[in-house]
């Protein structure tokens, strides 16, 4: 019971070691692509701005289906 115990543990540890790396990897593009779109709507308030009543339009057609 000890030795399964130990050996969870020890996977549970080698889990940890490679998925925080990649989930900080995850976490840097996230901010990163954020940091890009704030950017281009901040450059481009009209063009997003016109962009988001057309999906707007778009979803009340949809859902104006149903």
């Amino acid at each position: 019971m000890d030795v399964n115990a130990q050996n969870l543990q020890d996977k549970a540890r080698q889990l940890q070691e490679n998925v925080l790396p990649q989930l900080e990897d995850a976490r840097r593009n996230l901010e990163d692509m954020n940091n890009r779109v704030v950017s281009f709507i901040r450059a481009n308030p009209g063009t997003c701005l016109l962009g988001a009543v057309a999906v707007g339009f778009i979803v009340g057609r949809i859902a104006s289906r149903r």
